[in-house]
């Protein structure tokens, strides 16, 4: 059903014209309710390009929505700039789209075997961007970690990140939430990205983990458990009007 896709009846633009020239589609990564992301290939090698939502939903508009997603995930990589892990050399394309380099690699699978130093290096990362005000929030997928040619982490698509600075500039709906609550809030989402990280790790490296860290991941606690409730809901929903389109196609 298109009202459950981004750019509706629309696919990603077959050429995508960057400051270096001119890029072509390749490969449609994803297209989701809230975003499309496509591979293109040009002059300086692959790009990926993620356009926010469009088209309307039966009747409301919502290019608004897709602008406002795409200025504020652009302002969490701003915030994890220098980052080694987080990608850089953004490009505005549209109001609702920005461009960056590929980065080549796959994204970590459910038991995947990866070496022995990948999960205290995510841990690594994690902390930096822990560092500077901001959670993750969405690292309960596998798919949002990638794992780089060599083997290292890298973290992705920061679409759900939470940024609450003690000092400075708030984005989007954190500029309304009063300063105990924000901090409250960005601690129990900096407590779940730890938890997810021991999480993939006890499935992928069990014999790496420590007692310690092996225990803590069988108490989730109980935003996780809100979390898991809300985003199972939201995945039988969008599988029903999946079904309901496939039976009117």
């Amino acid at each position: 059903m298109s009202f459950q896709r981004a750019l509706g009846n629309r696919e990603l633009p077959d050429e995508l014209v960057l400051a270096d020239g001119a890029y072509r589609r390749i490969q449609t990564l994803q297209h989701s309710f809230f975003a499309a992301t496509g591979l293109y290939e040009g002059p300086c090698g692959k790009k990926l390009y993620k356009v926010g939502r469009e088209v309307s939903f039966f009747g409301f508009p919502m290019r608004w929505v897709g602008r406002i997603l795409s200025r504020r995930e652009l302002a969490m990589y701003a915030v994890c700039d220098g980052i080694r892990g987080v990608p850089t050399d953004f490009e505005v394309v549209t109001d609702t789209g920005f461009a960056r380099p590929f980065i080549e690699g796959h994204p970590l699978e459910r038991g995947e075997r990866v070496g022995d130093e990948f999960f205290p290096q995510l841990q690594e990362l994690l902390a930096e961007i822990h560092a500077r005000e901001l959670a993750f929030v969405d690292l309960q997928k596998e798919e949002n970690v990638l794992v780089d040619e060599d083997g290292a982490p890298w973290l992705f698509d920061f679409q759900a990140a939470w940024h609450y600075p003690a000092r400075g500039a708030r984005l989007g709906v954190a500029r309304f939430v009063p300063s105990p609550l924000g901090r409250y809030i960005l601690r129990r989402f900096q407590k779940a990205d730890d938890f997810h990280v021991l999480k993939h790790w006890r499935r992928s490296r069990p014999d790496t983990i420590s007692a310690e860290q092996l225990e803590s991941t069988h108490h989730p606690g109980r935003w996780i458990k809100i979390h898991r409730v809300l985003h199972n809901r939201w995945r039988a929903l969008r599988k029903r009007w999946r079904a309901k389109g496939d039976e009117n196609s």
